[in-house]
Protein backbone atom coordinates (compact mmCIF):
# COMPACT_ATOMS: atom_id res chain seq x y z
CA UNK A 1 0.00 0.00 0.00
CA UNK A 2 1.55 3.36 -0.99
CA UNK A 3 2.49 5.80 1.76
CA UNK A 4 -0.30 8.38 2.29
CA UNK A 5 2.15 11.29 2.85
CA UNK A 6 4.63 12.48 0.20
CA UNK A 7 7.48 12.28 2.71
CA UNK A 8 8.16 11.30 6.28
CA UNK A 9 9.07 14.23 8.48
CA UNK A 10 12.49 13.58 9.97
CA UNK A 11 13.62 16.75 11.77
CA UNK A 12 17.33 17.39 11.85
CA UNK A 13 18.81 18.07 15.24
CA UNK A 14 20.69 21.28 14.41
CA UNK A 15 17.86 23.26 12.79
CA UNK A 16 15.40 21.97 15.38
CA UNK A 17 17.53 23.19 18.29
CA UNK A 18 17.59 26.63 16.66
CA UNK A 19 13.98 26.89 15.47
CA UNK A 20 12.11 25.69 18.56
CA UNK A 21 13.53 28.35 20.94
CA UNK A 22 12.95 30.98 18.27
CA UNK A 23 9.31 29.92 17.90
CA UNK A 24 8.84 30.06 21.67
CA UNK A 25 10.33 33.57 21.77
CA UNK A 26 8.24 34.84 18.85
CA UNK A 27 5.00 33.44 20.26
CA UNK A 28 5.90 34.80 23.69
CA UNK A 29 6.48 38.26 22.21
CA UNK A 30 3.12 38.07 20.46
CA UNK A 31 1.35 37.15 23.71
CA UNK A 32 3.19 39.94 25.55
CA UNK A 33 2.04 42.50 22.98
CA UNK A 34 -1.55 41.33 23.43
CA UNK A 35 -1.15 41.90 27.16
CA UNK A 36 0.30 45.36 26.49
CA UNK A 37 -2.66 46.17 24.25
CA UNK A 38 -5.12 45.37 27.03
CA UNK A 39 -3.08 47.40 29.54
CA UNK A 40 -2.85 50.42 27.21
CA UNK A 41 -6.57 50.29 26.39
CA UNK A 42 -7.37 50.26 30.11
CA UNK A 43 -5.05 53.20 30.75
CA UNK A 44 -6.66 55.26 27.99
CA UNK A 45 -10.16 54.44 29.28
CA UNK A 46 -9.12 55.40 32.82
CA UNK A 47 -7.73 58.75 31.66
CA UNK A 48 -10.80 59.55 29.59
CA UNK A 49 -13.11 58.67 32.49
CA UNK A 50 -11.13 60.89 34.87
CA UNK A 51 -11.24 63.81 32.45
CA UNK A 52 -14.97 63.49 31.78
CA UNK A 53 -16.00 63.10 35.43
CA UNK A 54 -17.35 66.14 37.32
CA UNK A 55 -14.51 68.28 38.71
CA UNK A 56 -13.29 67.74 42.24
CA UNK A 57 -11.69 70.46 44.34
CA UNK A 58 -7.92 70.23 44.27
CA UNK A 59 -6.96 69.26 47.85
CA UNK A 60 -4.90 71.65 49.94
CA UNK A 61 -2.40 68.86 50.58
CA UNK A 62 -1.74 66.08 48.10
CA UNK A 63 -0.03 63.04 49.62
CA UNK A 64 -0.37 60.94 46.44
CA UNK A 65 0.06 63.02 43.29
CA UNK A 66 -0.22 60.01 40.99
CA UNK A 67 -3.74 59.31 42.26
CA UNK A 68 -4.84 62.67 40.82
CA UNK A 69 -3.20 62.20 37.42
CA UNK A 70 -5.63 63.05 34.61
CA UNK A 71 -8.43 63.86 37.06
CA UNK A 72 -10.82 66.70 36.32
CA UNK A 73 -10.20 69.24 39.09
CA UNK A 74 -11.13 72.77 40.10
CA UNK A 75 -8.72 75.10 41.84
CA UNK A 76 -9.31 78.61 43.18
CA UNK A 77 -6.74 81.33 43.75
CA UNK A 78 -5.04 84.39 42.33
CA UNK A 79 -2.72 84.27 39.32
CA UNK A 80 0.77 85.71 39.62
CA UNK A 81 0.95 86.96 36.04
CA UNK A 82 4.27 88.66 36.74
CA UNK A 83 5.89 85.23 37.18
CA UNK A 84 4.90 83.42 34.01
CA UNK A 85 6.89 80.46 32.74
CA UNK A 86 7.16 79.60 29.05
CA UNK A 87 7.09 76.03 27.78
CA UNK A 88 7.97 75.52 24.12
CA UNK A 89 5.06 73.80 22.41
CA UNK A 90 3.13 73.44 19.19
CA UNK A 91 -0.59 73.95 18.84
CA UNK A 92 -3.00 71.22 17.80
CA UNK A 93 -2.59 72.55 14.25
CA UNK A 94 1.18 72.26 14.42
CA UNK A 95 2.04 75.95 14.88
CA UNK A 96 5.05 76.92 17.01
CA UNK A 97 4.47 78.81 20.22
CA UNK A 98 4.48 78.51 23.99
CA UNK A 99 2.37 77.14 26.78
CA UNK A 100 1.85 79.83 29.41
CA UNK A 101 2.40 78.40 32.89
CA UNK A 102 1.41 80.68 35.76
CA UNK A 103 1.58 80.11 39.53
CA UNK A 104 -1.83 80.31 41.20
CA UNK A 105 -1.69 81.37 44.85
CA UNK A 106 -4.25 79.58 47.01
CA UNK A 107 -5.61 80.43 50.44
CA UNK A 108 -5.68 76.83 51.64
CA UNK A 109 -2.49 75.35 50.25
CA UNK A 110 0.79 75.93 48.46
CA UNK A 111 0.76 77.58 45.02
CA UNK A 112 -0.12 75.36 42.09
CA UNK A 113 1.22 75.84 38.59
CA UNK A 114 -1.49 76.25 35.97
CA UNK A 115 -0.84 75.67 32.31
CA UNK A 116 -3.26 78.30 31.05
CA UNK A 117 -2.87 77.31 27.40
CA UNK A 118 -1.04 78.00 24.17
CA UNK A 119 -0.01 81.28 22.55
CA UNK A 120 1.78 81.88 19.23
CA UNK A 121 5.30 83.23 19.32
CA UNK A 122 4.18 86.79 18.64
CA UNK A 123 1.93 86.68 21.74
CA UNK A 124 4.58 85.50 24.18
CA UNK A 125 4.96 88.89 25.87
CA UNK A 126 2.14 89.56 28.38
CA UNK A 127 1.59 93.06 26.97
CA UNK A 128 0.41 91.54 23.67
CA UNK A 129 -2.44 89.72 25.47
CA UNK A 130 -3.24 92.06 28.33
CA UNK A 131 -6.94 91.18 28.27
CA UNK A 132 -6.10 87.60 29.18
CA UNK A 133 -4.22 88.57 32.36
CA UNK A 134 -7.28 88.06 34.55
CA UNK A 135 -6.97 89.88 37.91
CA UNK A 136 -8.33 88.87 41.31
CA UNK A 137 -9.47 85.50 42.57
CA UNK A 138 -10.47 83.02 39.88
CA UNK A 139 -11.57 79.39 39.68
CA UNK A 140 -9.94 77.20 37.06
CA UNK A 141 -11.37 73.93 35.78
CA UNK A 142 -8.74 71.67 34.28
CA UNK A 143 -6.89 68.39 34.30
CA UNK A 144 -4.39 67.50 37.02
CA UNK A 145 -1.04 66.31 35.72
CA UNK A 146 2.07 65.03 37.47
CA UNK A 147 5.72 65.99 37.16
CA UNK A 148 7.24 65.05 33.80
CA UNK A 149 10.39 62.96 34.22
CA UNK A 150 12.89 62.63 31.40
CA UNK A 151 13.44 58.87 31.08
CA UNK A 152 14.16 56.33 28.37
CA UNK A 153 15.72 56.80 24.97
CA UNK A 154 13.18 59.48 24.04
CA UNK A 155 14.63 61.77 26.72
CA UNK A 156 17.65 62.29 24.51
CA UNK A 157 15.39 63.82 21.86
CA UNK A 158 13.93 66.44 24.23
CA UNK A 159 16.10 69.52 24.84
CA UNK A 160 17.11 70.27 28.40
CA UNK A 161 15.16 72.92 30.28
CA UNK A 162 16.85 76.33 30.45
CA UNK A 163 15.68 78.00 33.68
CA UNK A 164 18.09 80.92 33.23
CA UNK A 165 16.28 81.82 29.98
CA UNK A 166 12.82 80.91 31.29
CA UNK A 167 12.57 78.36 28.51
CA UNK A 168 11.13 74.96 29.36
CA UNK A 169 10.54 71.79 27.40
CA UNK A 170 9.15 69.57 30.16
CA UNK A 171 7.07 70.29 33.24
CA UNK A 172 9.72 69.80 35.91
CA UNK A 173 7.78 71.05 38.92
CA UNK A 174 10.63 71.15 41.49
CA UNK A 175 12.89 73.02 39.05
CA UNK A 176 10.10 75.41 38.11
CA UNK A 177 9.30 76.08 41.74
CA UNK A 178 12.97 76.80 42.42
CA UNK A 179 13.15 79.16 39.42
CA UNK A 180 10.16 81.05 40.80
CA UNK A 181 11.71 81.23 44.27
CA UNK A 182 8.84 79.25 45.82
CA UNK A 183 9.65 77.36 48.99
CA UNK A 184 6.73 75.01 48.45
CA UNK A 185 4.69 74.06 45.42
CA UNK A 186 1.84 71.63 44.77
CA UNK A 187 3.10 68.25 43.48
CA UNK A 188 0.69 68.43 40.52
CA UNK A 189 0.01 71.07 37.94
CA UNK A 190 -3.29 71.85 36.27
CA UNK A 191 -3.87 72.11 32.53
CA UNK A 192 -6.70 74.60 32.08
CA UNK A 193 -9.78 73.42 30.24
CA UNK A 194 -11.27 74.88 27.05
CA UNK A 195 -13.13 77.77 28.73
CA UNK A 196 -12.15 80.86 26.67
CA UNK A 197 -9.93 83.56 28.17
CA UNK A 198 -10.65 87.25 27.57
CA UNK A 199 -8.84 88.34 24.43
CA UNK A 200 -8.65 84.69 23.25
CA UNK A 201 -5.10 83.98 24.47
CA UNK A 202 -3.93 81.79 26.09
CA UNK A 203 -5.90 79.03 24.37
CA UNK A 204 -6.81 76.41 26.97
CA UNK A 205 -7.98 72.85 26.46
CA UNK A 206 -4.60 71.61 25.25
CA UNK A 207 -4.59 68.34 27.20
CA UNK A 208 -3.78 65.38 24.99
CA UNK A 209 -4.99 62.08 26.41
CA UNK A 210 -4.44 59.92 23.36
CA UNK A 211 -1.75 57.28 23.64
CA UNK A 212 -0.44 55.20 20.75
CA UNK A 213 -1.84 51.68 21.03
CA UNK A 214 -0.29 49.74 18.16
CA UNK A 215 0.29 46.60 20.19
CA UNK A 216 -2.20 44.52 18.20
CA UNK A 217 -0.15 45.20 15.08
CA UNK A 218 3.02 44.22 16.91
CA UNK A 219 1.36 41.03 18.19
CA UNK A 220 0.26 40.10 14.67
CA UNK A 221 3.77 40.78 13.34
CA UNK A 222 5.44 38.49 15.87
CA UNK A 223 2.80 35.79 15.27
CA UNK A 224 3.22 35.93 11.47
CA UNK A 225 6.98 35.73 11.89
CA UNK A 226 6.49 32.57 13.96
CA UNK A 227 4.30 31.08 11.23
CA UNK A 228 6.82 32.02 8.55
CA UNK A 229 9.63 30.41 10.54
CA UNK A 230 7.59 27.23 11.00
CA UNK A 231 6.86 27.06 7.25
CA UNK A 232 10.53 27.55 6.40
CA UNK A 233 11.44 24.80 8.86
CA UNK A 234 9.05 22.33 7.23
CA UNK A 235 10.08 23.25 3.69
CA UNK A 236 13.72 22.85 4.66
CA UNK A 237 13.05 19.22 5.56
CA UNK A 238 11.30 18.33 2.28
CA UNK A 239 13.26 15.67 0.44
CA UNK A 240 15.03 16.85 -2.70
CA UNK A 241 13.84 15.47 -6.01
CA UNK A 242 16.12 12.78 -7.55
CA UNK A 243 18.80 14.36 -9.68
CA UNK A 244 18.35 17.76 -8.08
Amino acid sequence: MPDRWPFRFRPQRGPTLIVIPCLVILLGLSAWQLHRHEWKAGLIAEREAGMQAPPIALPATIPDAQALSFRHVRVTGTFRHDRELYVAAVSRRGNDGYQIVTPLERRDGPPVLVNRGWVPKDRKEPATRAAGQVPGEVSVDGIARVNQVRTGWLSGMIPANQPDRNLWFTMDLPAMGAALGLREIAPVYVEAGPAPNPGIYPLGGQTRVSLPNDHLQYAATWFLLAIALAVIYVVFHRPKSPGA
